[in-house]
C-alpha cells in the first residue's frame, strides 16, 4: 500500500481527491494540506511514497514545492494535478512521475497506480493481480489477463469488435449487422473477409490470453460466450434486469453507481456507441439522484456530498447535480464551500461553453 499526501488549495477539489484516492485499495492517505508551506514543513516527517500536488497555488506554486520535495525526499514520487496542459513539460523537468489533468477521474488514478506498482513494487503488483482477469467498459476500454498484463490488440478493428460483443454478451448477432456496424464503408466479399479474419484474430487472442471469453458461431452470425467471467457493464445490466419491475434497494443503487466509472467506452471513436453511451449516462444520473435523496433523508449529509462530488468529476456541467450540491451547502450553512463551488461552476461554463451559468444556479449563492 502506498502512503499518499494530497496538497490542494481548493477545499472542494481536496475533498474530491480524498474520495477518489481513498477508494483505491492501494493507497493510505497520511496527510492532506491546503497550504503548500505547511505541507513542506510536514512532508519530511510523513515521508510519503507519493504526493498528489496541485500546480496552481498561492504562496508557493506546485512546481517550486516539487523542487523542494525532491531535494528532501528523493524516493517520494510527485504527481501533478492541473487544469492546464502547458504545465506538462515543466512537470517533467522537476522529475515528476506523471501529471493528471483536472477534472481527475477514477480511471486516471488507476493509471497512476499502475505506474507506481510497476516502478516500486512489481512483485507485489503481479501477486495481487494474479488469477484475476479484469475487463472494464465504463470510463474506457481496458482488458487485463490473469497476470495483470494489459492486453494489446493486433488491430483496432479487433478491439472494436470485442467492444461491440461486450455491449451485447450472449446475443446472437448476424454477420451482416457486424459488418455494417464495424465496417460501414465496405460491402460484399471484402466486408465478409474482413469480418472472418478479425473474428479469427479475436478468438486466437482470447484463447492465448486465457480471458475466459469465446466467440461462438451460429447459423446467421456470432455471439459472445462469457462463461463465468464478469465485467462492469455486464454486472450493471444483470443487476438492472434482476430488479425489473421492482424498486432497487439503496444498496443496489450504490453498487450500480460504483460500477459507473465514466462514459461507456470513453475515448473510443466508435460511432455505434453514441446512443448506448447516452443511455447509460442518463441512467447513472437517475441512480445518483436517487442515492443522494435517500442519503439526505437518512441524515447522511457528508456521504451525499461525496457522492455528488464524484458524480461532478465525471460530468462537471450537469446543472441538476450542481444545483443539488449548492443547495446542500446552503442548507448546512457552509458559505465557503458554496462560494468556491459556484466559482468553479462559473469558470467551467465560461471555459467550456463561453456563457454564464444558468439562472437557476446563479440565484442560489445570492440566496
Amino acid at each position: 500500500m502506498f502512503e499518499a499526501v494530497i496538497v490542494e488549495d481548493e477545499q472542494p477539489i481536496l475533498d474530491l481527491m480524498k474520495v477518489l484516492i481513498g477508494r483505491n485499495p492501494h493507497y493510505s492517505i497520511t496527510g492532506t494540506f491546503s497550504n503548500p508551506l505547511e505541507a513542506l514543513i510536514r512532508l519530511p516527517e510523513l515521508k510519503p511514497d507519493v504526493v498528489f500536488l496541485d500546480v496552481e497555488m498561492p504562496k508557493m506554486n506546485g512546481l517550486e514545492l516539487a523542487k523542494r520535495i525532491s531535494e528532501r525526499l528523493e524516493r517520494t514520487s510527485i504527481i501533478f494535478t492541473t487544469a492546464y496542459k502547458e504545465y506538462a513539460l515543466e512537470a517533467f523537468e522537476v522529475r515528476a512521475l506523471d501529471y493528471l489533468l483536472k477534472p481527475v477521474t477514477p480511471a486516471a488514478i488507476d493509471r497512476i497506480t499502475d505506474r507506481l506498482l510497476l516502478q516500486y513494487r512489481p512483485s507485489v503488483s503481479l501477486a495481487q493481480r494474479k488469477g484475476t482477469v479484469a475487463i472494464r467498459c465504463f470510463g474506457g476500454l481496458e482488458v487485463r489477463n490473469s497476470a495483470g498484463g494489459l492486453i494489446r490488440f493486433p488491430t483496432r478493428k479487433t478491439e472494436e469488435l470485442l467492444a461491440y460483443f461486450l455491449c451485447y454478451p450472449g446475443k446472437d448477432i448476424s454477420k451482416w449487422q457486424l459488418v455494417d456496424t464495424i465496417w460501414p464503408e465496405l460491402t460484399g466479399e471484402r466486408a465478409s473477409n474482413n469480418l472472418h479474419n478479425t473474428i479469427y484474430r479475436l478468438k486466437k487472442l482470447l484463447k492465448e490470453q486465457e480471458l475466459g471469453l469465446d466467440i461462438q458461431k451460429s447459423n446467421e452470425g456470432y455471439w459472445l460466450e462469457t462463461g463465468d467471467q464478469s465485467y462492469d457493464l455486464d454486472i450493471f445490466n444483470r443487476s438492472e434486469a434482476a430488479a425489473a419491475g421492482r424498486s432497487l434497494t439503496i444498496d443496489q443503487v450504490e453498487r450500480l453507481c460504483s460500477l459507473y466509472q465514466g462514459p461507456l467506452l470513453e475515448g473510443k471513436p466508435y460511432l455505434w456507441k453514441a446512443p448506448l453511451e447516452a443511455a447509460y449516462a442518463r441512467r447513472n444520473e437517475e441512480l445518483t439522484r436517487q442515492w443522494v435523496t435517500s442519503l439526505l433523508s437518512r441524515g447522511e449529509r457528508e456521504k451525499a456530498e461525496k457522492c455528488l462530488l464524484v458524480y461532478l468529476l465525471l460530468d462537471p456541467l450537469n446543472e441538476e447535480m450542481n444545483r443539488l450540491l449548492l443547495e446542500l451547502y446552503m442548507q448546512s450553512g457552509e458559505k465557503g464551500k458554496l462560494e468556491k463551488l459556484y466559482e468553479q461552476i462559473a469558470g467551467a461554463y465560461r471555459r467550456e461553453l463561453g456563457i454564464e451559468p444558468p439562472q437557476e444556479l446563479r440565484k442560489l449563492p445570492r440566496q
